[in-house]
């Protein structure tokens, strides 16, 4: 995904799977990490504890909670990339533990 462009996109053996599609990601003081990481967990219906809320399809890809997951795409996060419902379940059912998520400035 790339945060100066709001787009994400699933990629298979270097090639578009999916998207491009829009996103909201991390705000000032909540940035979503640069790097290239694995996705750790999926859950299906997760529930922010810190921040008091819904993270439905959620795909974590940090030890310290950041993920896709269903958002909404018009405010940013507190570091967790938001999708459409539809983007989410995309997301969801394609991407699996080990496999690579690399976020680009």
């Amino acid at each position: 995904m790339q945060k100066h462009t709001n787009l994400a996109w699933l990629v298979s053996d270097g090639v578009t799977s999916y998207g491009p599609v829009r996103i909201s990601h991390g705000k000032p003081g909540f940035g979503t990490p640069v790097g290239d990481f694995p996705v750790l967990r999926k859950v299906k219906n997760d529930w922010s504890v810190p921040y008091n809320g819904p993270m439905p399809n959620a795909v974590y890809f940090t030890t310290d909670g950041v993920a896709f997951h269903q958002g909404d795409l018009n405010s940013q996060s507190h570091g967790c990339v938001r999708l459409t419902w539809n983007d989410s379940e995309v997301f969801y059912d394609n991407l699996f533990p080990g496999e690579r998520v690399q976020v680009l400035p």
